[in-house]
């Protein structure tokens, strides 16, 4: 790939954390090609020295790449690093690596947009998983586990595979190339694999998934209604059709008791006002709700789509706005609305032990990644 063409393609997501604090930066056009070429550079030096170190110092040959979609959050950071501690225990023979996919989480966490539970601004620094992937290279480690923390396999997901796809490829910056040898080894070795999301297979992780939620909110579904608030596909497209994931999942949950729903921000048919009337139809009007978020961590969504209160998270005016939190939502519709949390927060998924093992098994049970097409569309 030509380095002009790729800084086309990239100049707005390729730019992370200590470059720019936010999308959109108009003084970013008046950077040179040659500066955005020799930013982009930096931050493999930055990984490929961070990832050379780490391997030098464990003397392992095995790597983990956890990809996550990311947060500005300190509950949630603390909620990766727990999960990258429990996957450190979980591998040892590996070196254990994180990354974000959201270019405006890793820019914003670099600067510090939230702050901890002392009121101190905490930043962190995460990269793409290009980075990480480039720098796992370049150290040639002999084999890569790449692991989704993805809740359905859908827009997201897409993207940690095209990543992985590209790597293979050495479709990186001519600047930047890696080893063709070592790139074929690793394909010939069969020495590269792909963990698929949580809820990847519906006849497995499905019912797993919905048999840990129910042993952590069976005392709360006794009680009331407990409603789950996942992120969906965007917009009116449905990447790899992954948001039937969120319905499987309610269907699998009623099983166990009738209180259960799943809803989403962005699942079009599936939001706040859709689980609403799925409620009303079992004739449940009112009492308490319980709500909890189906997504990795606890970040923008969960503090504010969901758990939001006050005058700021309610339009009278347009009761089904999106910007109407869950909790002040179903609050003005008859219902006693409780956020549940450890400490101060909401809680995500990683947070659960029993759901976090269902992505490390599928880190242990995942195939080498044969190609990208077929990873994404297993059934054909």
């Amino acid at each position: 790939m030509k380095i002009k063409s790729f800084i086309i393609a990239t100049m707005m997501s390729a730019l992370v954390a200590p470059m720019f604090v936010s999308c959109g930066d108009d003084d970013n056009d008046s950077n040179t090609d040659s500066q955005i070429v020799e930013n982009i550079v930096s931050e493999y030096t930055v990984n490929d020295k961070m990832v050379a170190d780490q391997k030098r110092k464990s003397g392992k040959n095995v790597a983990v790449l956890l990809v996550a979609f990311g947060s500005t959050w300190n509950n949630a950071f603390l909620a990766f690093d727990a999960t990258k501690a429990a996957y450190e225990q979980a591998f040892p023979e590996a070196d254990v690596y994180m990354s974000f996919s959201s270019d405006i989480c890793i820019n914003r966490a670099s600067v510090g947009e939230n702050t901890d539970d002392a009121g101190n601004i905490v930043k962190r620094d995460y990269y793409e998983p290009r980075y990480l992937l480039h720098a796992i290279g370049a150290a040639k480690y002999s084999k890569i586990y790449v692991q989704s923390l993805q809740v359905i396999p859908g827009e997201e997901f897409a993207a940690v595979v095209a990543s992985v796809k590209k790597f293979m490829n050495n479709g990186y910056l001519k600047d930047a190339h890696l080893d063709d040898d070592y790139l074929a080894k690793l394909q010939e070795d069969e020495a590269i694999f792909l963990g698929m999301p949580l809820l990847s297979d519906p006849d497995v992780d499905v019912p797993k998934v919905a048999y840990e939620l129910n042993e952590i909110c069976k005392a709360e579904a006794a009680q009331g209604v407990v409603a789950f608030m996942g992120h969906g596909n965007p917009d009116n497209y449905d990447t790899f059709k992954a948001n039937v994931r969120y319905t499987q999942l309610e269907q699998a949950l009623q099983t166990y008791s009738k209180n259960y729903l799943v809803g989403t921000v962005d699942m079009p048919g599936n939001y706040k006002q859709d689980v609403l009337a799925r409620m009303n139809a079992q004739g449940i009007s009112s009492g308490k709700l319980y709500l909890h978020a189906l997504m990795s961590i606890a970040g923008d969504h969960a503090h504010n789509d969901m758990a939001g209160e006050g005058d700021e998270y309610w339009n009278a005016e347009d009761e089904e706005s999106e910007e109407n939190s869950w909790f002040e939502f179903f609050g003005h519709n008859g219902f006693n609305p409780i956020v549940v949390k450890a400490g101060n927060h909401p809680q995500g998924l990683l947070e659960h032990r029993g759901i976090l093992n269902v992505w490390i098994n599928h880190t242990k049970e995942a195939q080498f990644l044969e190609d990208a097409y077929h990873s994404m569309y297993p059934e054909e």
